[in-house]
């Protein structure tokens, strides 16, 4: 299969790796406007480079993955699928649940295969914890996704960045639409909200919270789920699972680490992606997935604007 790159800044730049180690396909190239570094990747790579979406479309790519920022999301996505090329996009899906939709019903049209990136429901820990709560009455989610800020980000804040992955992982743990949202805001030292508490309730009656910032020091990533027969708990970077379970009146209870396998999860991901294509099934994250994910995120920002204006003065501990 012919798959090209376009967008190879960070996240594209890895496309393109595991795109060109993988088996049964074939990286043709990648594009960026960026010719020092579409340059840097096509040497390191042995692939042609292209300083536009129409020259790797010339090439003869039959699918692509887009990488690009997100707000040339939709025009990238639909110039691609008009061509009748499959298409795996980064999360979010589009900058506007609108142009999300177009993206959605464009694939639809056209029969191509539209996947979304959201490539944490491929970490083997987050794989880990949706074997364990299989078939489980889930109570509630708890998560936690905090690190430092990140130079490269300017346009957006850590709602789209960082949340709409757990609300993706919300969606997805209890396989219930999110209901209800309580959002809180705040922008401490960033134009856009770099803190973000968010509560939900999903139509199944599952709460769950998202804690999200660019203010801790250190990157921390992980999951709390509570069951009616167990509780697991789950770290993303570290990639350990804890299962307690057998709870008893007086307290006790036991405890197991549960297994994790080490598959690199864009791996994992870009082979879901080609497997549907192949297959004609269903990607692994749909463009609707995709869009009601970025629609709740939109949600979280439009109902507490006021609460993202920057403050004047730093707050005082008193007493």
């Amino acid at each position: 299969m012919k798959i090209g790159v376009i967008g190879v800044g960070v996240m594209g730049s890895n496309h393109a790796r595991v795109l060109s180690e993988m088996a049964g396909v074939t990286l043709v190239g990648v594009a960026d406007p960026d010719r020092a570094q579409r340059d840097l990747v096509g040497r390191n790579l042995g692939c042609a480079v292209f300083a536009d979406l129409e020259g790797l479309i010339a090439s003869g790519v039959e699918a692509v993955t887009i990488a690009a920022p997100t707000h040339l999301h939709h025009d990238l996505a639909l110039a691609c699928i008009a061509r009748g090329l499959h298409v795996l996009v980064e999360k979010p899906i589009a900058p506007t649940v609108e142009e999300g939709r177009a993206i959605v019903a464009a694939a639809r049209r056209a029969g191509v295969t539209l996947m979304v990136g959201h490539v944490e429901r491929f970490n083997p820990a987050v794989e880990s914890i949706k074997r364990a709560i299989k078939g489980q009455d889930i109570l509630s989610i708890a998560i936690t996704r905090v690190g430092p800020f990140p130079p490269r980000m300017s346009n957006v804040g850590v709602v789209i960045d960082l949340a709409v992955h757990d609300i993706d992982l919300i969606g997805w743990f209890t396989g219930s639409k999110i209901v209800e949202v309580q959002p809180q805001l705040s922008s401490a030292k960033a134009e856009r909200e770099d803190i973000a508490l968010l509560q939900f309730r999903t139509a199944s009656g599952v709460l769950a919270q998202i804690n999200t910032n660019w203010l801790t020091p250190f990157k921390a990533r992980t999951v709390h789920v509570a069951t009616k027969r167990k509780y697991v708990i789950g770290d993303l970077l570290t990639r350990q699972v804890t299962e307690c379970f057998g709870f008893q009146p007086d307290g006790s209870y036991s405890m197991r680490h549960l297994s994790v396998g080490h598959a690199e999860p864009l791996r994992a991901e870009l082979s879901a992606f080609v497997q549907a294509i192949r297959t004609g099934s269903d990607p692994a994250v749909t463009g609707e997935d995709g869009v009601a994910s970025l629609e709740i995120a939109i949600r979280c920002l439009n109902d507490r604007v006021a609460d993202v204006l920057p403050r004047k003065t730093p707050r005082r501990v008193v007493g």
